[in-house]
């Protein structure tokens, strides 16, 4: 079995270096912590954290990942046989985590429009289990306070309760009467809206969900003394899937500061109903 959330869990623990660094010349600074974090999470999938041989990373991130993304679409990488990734950065640990055009994914389909070609065709795989990898960094200090590693199968409903709303909305937009209308993955696009019909008018979906910080307030609050926080929450179903998920305990073990508890969580598709899994929590200050 090739590496997974398990080993990043170890790697960002066994790695106590939380400053977010950019290889890429990004266009602001925003945008280029953005490049930073994704880059520091494939760096702990693959065991590359605070690797300087650009050539040793390149490799790593090849028997790593089958696919790492362009930034317009999701996801932002894909794990060899195994599960995809979606690494969203944020400033603060309250608000919602903008998703743009894409609705939350419990899971990653290959038919998916929204998705490229090459991302369709880089394995065999008809679907895979989507992990969010939410990160709450300071840009002026260059700091990753937070990290939150969910699953959306934990996080988010099934992919057919977003698609009901974007049908409802999509046909609601093409039923206006008196306007030309042109095919798009997007909600609508009218054409000819001018007289000269020169002009179009895109109507886009904006997607947010709440943090995952809120979400799971009630099993976990950060410590703002600490100088940096870990929340994964991984259903017992996927983590028995694991057979290194020992690796956690014997850490446990090691490192103060970590733990893992057994919880129960509602479902995203019937909050009646709870999931069994298990929350994995790290915090770091000088004294670790």
């Amino acid at each position: 079995m090739g590496r997974n959330i398990i080993d990043a869990i170890c790697t960002i623990i066994r790695t106590p270096d939380y400053t977010i660094r950019t290889r890429n010349q990004a266009h602001n600074r925003a945008n280029a912590m953005g490049e930073a974090l994704e880059e520091y999470v494939q760096d702990a999938f693959c065991d590359a954290i605070g690797e300087d041989n650009h050539q040793v990373r390149l490799r790593k991130i090849s028997q790593t990942f089958s696919y790492t993304a362009n930034q317009n679409n999701p996801p932002d990488a894909m794990l060899w046989g195994s599960d995809a990734i979606e690494v969203k950065k944020v400033e603060t640990m309250s608000g919602g985590i903008p998703l743009n055009s894409s609705y939350p994914k419990a899971k990653l389909y290959s038919d998916d429009k929204m998705i490229t070609t090459e991302c369709k065709n880089c394995e065999q795989w008809s679907e895979k289990d989507m992990i969010y990898a939410i990160g709450v960094v300071n840009d002026r200090k260059r700091e990753l306070r937070a990290l939150c590693l969910v699953y959306g199968s934990d996080y988010c409903a099934d992919k057919e309760v977003y698609e009901r709303i974007k049908n409802i909305i999509k046909k609601g937009v093409e039923d206006i009467p008196g306007v030309e209308f042109a095919e798009t993955n997007e909600l609508g696009r009218v054409n000819r809206v001018d007289p000269l019909g020169v002009t179009y008018l895109r109507v886009r979906g904006m997607w947010h969900i709440e943090h995952p910080l809120k979400v799971f307030s009630p099993y976990f609050r950060v410590d703002p003394k600490d100088r940096f926080s870990l929340m994964a929450i991984i259903n017992d179903e996927k983590f028995e899937s694991f057979d290194n998920n020992h690796l956690l305990y014997e850490l446990a073990e090691e490192v103060a500061g970590l733990e893992i508890q057994d919880i129960d969580i509602p479902d995203p598709n019937n909050p009646a109903r709870l999931k069994s899994a298990k929350l994995i929590t790290y915090r770091y200050n000088e004294a670790n």
